[in-house]
């Protein structure tokens, strides 16, 4: 039971699409109005804020590239996200977002660990072996194990190829772990 060493020194890594919001398969999310908390996502994150000193945010969002959307669409989508967590009385440290297309090398995007290099350069006290990743597809588990990181899968429809440390359904199922 690994949860039980955590404490204030532990940072918290979460994907958004999927793990905060409800995923729209094949589709993204342009605006704050087409982003929906998954039900109880917003109520653990406050939970979650009184464990963790940092959480972030690492998302791929590639529809930047793709003309899709804006980096500013993207900027008012997070800070919608962020303002609504903020309220219910949880916390965001700050989100990290790959851009670019999936094809391009060693960018930013999952798995490759370039958004957490970015956290630990941002807030030098982020330690990976103490620090947990919280996906729903391989990209996110392969991003954690890569830095070292305890991973949690939430259960999706995606194809496992991977194992995380911890499998759950939801991250509201995640606390029930931390409350055994």
């Amino acid at each position: 039971m690994w949860w039980k060493e955590i404490d204030a020194s532990w940072s918290l890594f979460l994907d958004r699409d999927g793990v905060i919001n409800e995923r729209l398969m094949g589709d993204y999310v342009t605006r704050p109005k087409d982003f929906h908390f998954i039900k109880q996502s917003k109520n653990a994150i406050v939970y979650f804020s009184s464990i963790f000193d940092h959480i972030f945010v690492v998302t791929n969002q590639q529809g930047v590239s793709k003309g899709i959307m804006t980096d500013r669409n993207l900027l008012e989508v997070h800070r919608y996200m962020i303002d609504e967590i903020e309220k219910a009385g949880g916390k965001i440290t700050k989100c990290y977002a790959a851009t670019e297309l999936k094809d391009v090398p060693n960018g930013l995007r999952k798995p490759n660990p370039g958004m957490g290099l970015l956290a630990k350069q941002d807030f030098p006290l982020v330690d990976f072996s103490k620090s947990i990743m919280v996906g729903d597809t391989d990209s996110d588990i392969y991003f954690g194990k890569n830095l070292g990181m305890k991973t949690v899968r939430i259960k999706t429809i995606e194809f496992i190829g991977v194992e995380a440390d911890t499998t759950v359904n939801s991250l509201n199922d995640l606390i029930k772990l931390w409350e055994k």
